[in-house]
């Protein structure tokens, strides 16, 4: 009887571990999953300002050169 119990103990031991292990990787693997999206979102953030910001640096560039001309 002692030596089922110790048995069966053992068992449940180490299907708490996988189920545990298993716990991890899975919350390991969503929290990369969210840390790769806020990082393309913010790549894509800084992409657009500089984007919009050499927007705006050719239409300034490009009034100056308008009003140089009809200076």
């Amino acid at each position: 009887m002692v030596v089922v119990i110790v048995l069966e103990v053992m068992v449940l031991v180490v299907f708490v571990m996988f189920v545990v292990i298993w716990v991890m990787l899975v919350v390991v693997l969503v929290v990369m999953v969210l840390v790769m999206v806020v990082v393309m979102m913010v790549m894509m953030m800084v992409v657009e300002l500089v984007v919009g910001m050499v927007v705006v640096m050719m239409v300034v560039m490009v009034v100056l050169v308008v009003v140089e001309f009809v200076w």
